[in-house]
């Protein structure tokens, strides 16, 4: 009898083994178990406070990201110490592409040589994966102050500041940002004083200049446009080499400051990094993925339309491209005597 029940027994046996042999027999290796990439919501970290250009951009491109992973991309706005904060936390973060961070000429190329000991290394950090765009600054004025003191022009401006030492005073979205490095140089190559009162970012930075509590800026463009347009703000002129298609009609500081402030220029960008170590391929898709999103038309359209020029250049190139912007603007740094104050 138990002869005969044994080949049943054998394969009631087998019948319950097989789901778990099958199991072995399927398992993933360790890498094929890692979950595709995004799993989950990417943040990107913003270093300043909400309401500037490094924002505007950042809350632009997340959509488009969403919409091409299929996850939600979320703006952290973490301000201070001129951009470093924000960035110091990203460089600190899981290499996993689930934290990045809209990084600055600033944060990447200024500030080095600028703070004397700083949070974070811009270059051994970091894993940069594409520009975003670039964009000139504008030189705004209370309107105001620009009435009291008669200034219509880069040339009022200058005779104003340099008969009124100490009494004009300079708002920046934080120290070492180029807002704060185009009011210096300007200072440095027309010898003139004006006191520098440094923010959080250029939104809190702005309403302030709106109220007249400071009196001048060198904004980035996209911030301060809607404010120029709406009569709120006044623009003498752009910092960068050209003028901006944005405002055709605007010059630039270099053309209308005279002998003084030829070969002025302090445009800036803005770029998209991840932790140092993320995986390549991560890098690659999310480089891939911007350059799509800045090509259309309803984003290039956007930033166009808010004085910025789209990037999109490959991660190898953008890492070339900080290289050779943080030697110009160390040298800036020192030919204007800029300090964090």
């Amino acid at each position: 009898m138990n002869a005969e029940l044994n080949p049943f027994r054998r394969l009631i046996l087998a019948a319950l083994a097989a789901p778990w042999l099958g199991g072995l027999a399927v398992a993933p290796t360790g890498a094929q178990a890692q979950p595709a990439w995004p799993g989950k919501p990417v943040r990107i970290v913003v270093p300043f406070a909400a309401g500037g250009t490094t924002d505007i951009l950042a809350r632009s491109l997340a959509p488009e990201l969403q919409k091409a992973f299929g996850q939600p991309f979320v703006v952290d706005n973490k301000p201070g110490a001129g951009g470093n904060s924000g960035a110091a936390e990203v460089a600190k973060s899981a290499p996993d592409g689930y934290t990045l961070l809209m990084g600055t000429v600033g944060t990447h190329a200024i500030n080095s040589a600028l703070y004397p000991k700083m949070p974070f290394d811009p270059v051994k950090d970091f894993a940069p994966i594409t520009m975003m765009a670039g964009v000139p600054n504008v030189l705004v004025l209370n309107p105001a102050f620009a009435q009291k003191y008669g200034i219509n022009s880069v040339a009022d401006f200058i005779r104003a500041a340099k008969a009124n030492p100490g009494k004009f005073n300079m708002a920046s979205s934080g120290n070492g940002t180029s807002i704060h490095l185009a009011g210096e140089l300007f200072k440095s190559m027309t010898g003139s004083y004006m006191v520098h009162f440094p923010y959080r970012g250029s939104g809190p930075a702005l309403i302030d200049l709106i109220g007249g509590s400071v009196d001048l800026m060198f904004d980035n463009l996209p911030s301060a446009l809607p404010q120029i347009k709406a009569g709120k703000l006044k623009a003498l002129a752009v910092t960068s080499a050209t003028r901006s298609a944005a405002l055709p009609d605007l010059p630039t500081i270099a053309e209308a400051g005279g002998p003084a402030l030829k070969g002025y220029e302090a445009s800036s960008w803005f770029g998209l990094m991840a932790p140092a170590g993320t995986p390549p391929e991560v890098v690659a898709r999310l480089q891939q993925e911007n350059a799509k999103a800045l090509l259309s038309p309803a984003l290039k359209e956007r930033l166009q339309a808010q004085g910025a020029i789209p990037g999109g250049m490959s991660s190898p190139a953008f890492v070339s491209f900080i290289a050779a912007e943080s030697q110009k603007w160390a040298a800036v740094v020192k030919a204007s005597g800029a300090k964090v104050d």
